[in-house]
């Protein structure tokens, strides 16, 4: 029921590890930029893995410039 149900704030929550977070986003980026390294022929694939790991990186980034300004 929702009568039961508890009620959290966000601070309540379980704390996401960060530093696991952006290591496995940088992982991950580099990843992708190891599949520009292939036997394709075309260069629209080599914009979206580009794409692809700067938007992980950016991520990254951001979350970690907001937590710097106390914005989040």
């Amino acid at each position: 029921m929702a009568a039961e149900e508890q009620i959290l704030s966000p601070d309540q929550r379980k704390p996401v590890n960060r530093k696991a977070m952006y290591s496995a986003l940088l992982i991950s980026a580099a990843i992708l930029l190891t599949f520009l390294f292939g036997n394709h022929l075309g260069r629209v694939e080599d914009l979206f893995v580009i794409l692809s790991a700067a938007t992980l990186v950016s991520i990254v980034a951001v979350d970690a410039w907001m937590r710097k300004t106390g914005l989040r």
